[in-house]
């Protein structure tokens, strides 16, 4: 079931009808909307099969291996979709958080969209698509991905608690996360006095803070609420009409928790480091 996205549904919809389909699609936005839902059900209304109950033979996922795809993966990927289709009427294929794509990986999809071979479909997901090659991105038909609104979670997840519903950003993945674990949903109300404090604090304190988080294994959790909490500020403020340096700051902050995010999803960073110099944007 498709949980909000109805607009980009739609659309998808008619351009199947028409049969004027691109070779290649980006599918963007905010992690867990579920983009990858609304793909492998387009997929399956393409073939007149539902592909998530079974392999099939001309339906491909690529994922991260780690924390990168690699050319390895792209180019056996693109051996295959030059193939002819088994049983569909062309080959179709996900590269899900294809923003993890290295260097050479997205080098060699660029050739393939330079140049498609056979008949297929390729869409690529990413909540990051500013690290895809801009010819790449130059090259697909961009769909974007919005929050979700409340009711319409409320609508097909059933009824939710509200604060559940704000700290999910519009990601009905992350609610159906929160509305499962207990502990998390506790735990909130000590993370974001915690945010507070750290807010007002010194620099020493703000270190000090920055050391001890670094060892937290909830530390991408700890991040999202970080971002619920300054986005919450930014848009108390614009709905104040304030107009002062405070909102050029949160918007930075938001920014740096964002780009902390994929450096520590991404990369092999050091994490406090990267803590203290995001300490010195709050």
């Amino acid at each position: 079931m498709i949980i909000g996205h109805q607009k980009q549904w739609q659309f998808l919809k008619r351009i199947s009808e028409t049969n004027n389909i691109s070779h290649a699609f980006l599918f963007s936005g905010q992690e867990r909307l579920g983009k990858r839902k609304v793909a492998t059900e387009w997929v399956s209304l393409l073939f007149n099969q539902d592909i998530e109950k079974r392999i099939h033979p001309d339906f491909t996922v690529i994922e991260p291996t780690g924390k990168e795809i690699q050319i390895l993966q792209i180019k056996e990927l693109i051996k295959n979709l030059s193939l002819k289709p088994y049983a569909a009427p062309f080959k179709a294929a996900i590269i899900d958080q294809a923003h993890l794509m290295n260097a050479e990986a997205q080098s060699s999809l660029l050739k393939t969209l330079e140049e498609p071979k056979g008949n297929s479909l390729l869409i690529l997901i990413s909540e990051e698509p500013s690290h895809l090659l801009p010819t790449i991105v130059s090259r697909v038909q961009t769909v974007k991905f919005y929050p979700v609104k409340a009711e319409d979670m409320q609508k097909a997840i059933g009824e939710v608690p509200k604060e559940i519903i704000d700290l999910s950003l519009g990601s009905p993945g992350q609610v159906l996360t929160l509305k499962s674990n207990n502990l998390l949903k506790e735990d909130f109300d000590k993370k974001f006095k915690e945010i507070e404090n750290i807010y007002k604090s010194d620099l020493y304190e703000k270190f000090n803070y920055a050391k001890n988080l670094a060892e937290d294994v909830n530390l991408k959790e700890t991040l999202k609420l970080w971002t619920y909490y300054f986005r919450n500020l930014l848009l108390g403020k614009i709905k104040n009409n304030t107009q002062d340096n405070s909102l050029i700051k949160i918007k930075k902050i938001l920014n740096s928790i964002q780009e902390a995010n994929y450096l520590l999803a991404n990369t092999n960073v050091n994490t406090r480091l990267l803590l203290e110099n995001l300490m010195t944007e709050i």
